[in-house]
């Protein structure tokens, strides 16, 4: 089955362009079947850039999975057209009555700021408590990971002296999960952050397990088996040429930045970057997909409701 989404939101020209089966919602309508529930709060900047990145890793489910394409109502964005938050996206609040079988929270550039700082921290505390009773399982990504890992469990992040910035190799340090099903023992994953959490903290949290670390970068993957949730700090579902842009914008506005590590060919900045973690970021949210969908309540309304 493929996924669910706006017939025009610009990320359907993207997906089919790739061979990304999409349904338009008309077809939908027509087909008898609970389609899964996803939830997208995107945080980032480039809405439609990450709407496009995210929805193609789950449109390559073969079941139906519908997006929903949610923002925080505190804030507004700046770099997005206000006609594509108007047609696409709802606010939480329009959505918290709502179950949804995933819930996916984007990272945000504002990772330098102590949490309590972020313009939209109270509102986003809710969220994540609202993810405790309304969504079966949730998806963190880098900076909403070391959110929802800070809020719900306690750990803290450490600001870098320098951003971990490139394609790192990392280690598969549990090979029975089944959210790491089919991954390589060592596999590359893009990594771009000022700040990190460390495996000393999260050691303290007994109800997180690591799933995936770096050698130079740290922990990248961790899971919470109680909640069926995913906290990951790194960027699997960069685009090829996500990290390039990052650079070149960098440079563009002065900064100093190294070239990313591991990512160009022979480290030619001229060069077309390869992209070698695609398959373990299609492996990865595949492997959610099929967790959520064989474990969530057929009656939606189920979800969150603990059994006598």
């Amino acid at each position: 089955m493929p996924i669910r989404i706006p017939d025009t939101l610009p990320a359907r020209d993207v997906l089919v362009r790739e061979g990304v089966s999409v349904m338009s919602e008309t077809d939908a309508i027509r087909q008898d079947i609970r389609p899964l529930q996803i939830g997208l709060l995107n945080l980032m900047p480039n809405k439609i850039r990450t709407e496009a990145q995210i929805a193609r890793l789950i449109g390559a489910s073969p079941l139906q999975v519908e997006l929903t394409l949610i923002m925080v109502g505190g804030h507004t964005p700046k770099n997005t057209p206000e006609d594509h938050l108007i047609s696409f996206y709802q606010d939480w609040a329009d959505v918290r009555d709502r179950k949804f079988d995933g819930f996916i929270i984007t990272g945000a550039p504002i990772e330098t700021l102590p949490f309590e700082q972020v313009g939209y921290w109270d509102e986003l505390t809710e969220i994540l408590d609202w993810t405790r009773t309304n969504v079966h399982s949730s998806f963190f990504i880098c900076w909403g990971a070391m959110a929802a890992a800070w809020h719900l469990h306690g750990v803290p992040k450490h600001t870098l002296a320098e951003k971990a910035f490139g394609v790192y190799r990392h280690h598969n340090l549990d090979p029975t999960s089944p959210f790491l099903s089919g991954f390589s023992d060592d596999f590359q994953i893009p990594v771009s952050r000022w700040t990190e959490v460390r495996a000393e903290d999260i050691a303290k949290a007994p109800e997180l397990k690591l799933l995936m670390e770096s050698d130079v970068t740290g922990p990248c993957l961790l899971s919470e088996p109680t909640q069926r949730n995913l906290y990951c700090f790194n960027h699997i579902e960069y685009d090829s040429t996500s990290l390039k842009e990052e650079y070149e914008r960098d440079l563009a506005s002065g900064k100093s930045i190294r070239a990313p590590h591991g990512y160009f060919p022979n480290d030619d900045t001229s060069a077309q970057p390869l992209n070698r973690w695609r398959s373990h970021a299609h492996l990865l949210f595949g492997n959610w997909i099929n967790q959520v969908y064989q474990t969530t309540p057929f009656d939606a309304a189920q979800i969150g409701v603990k059994s006598a």
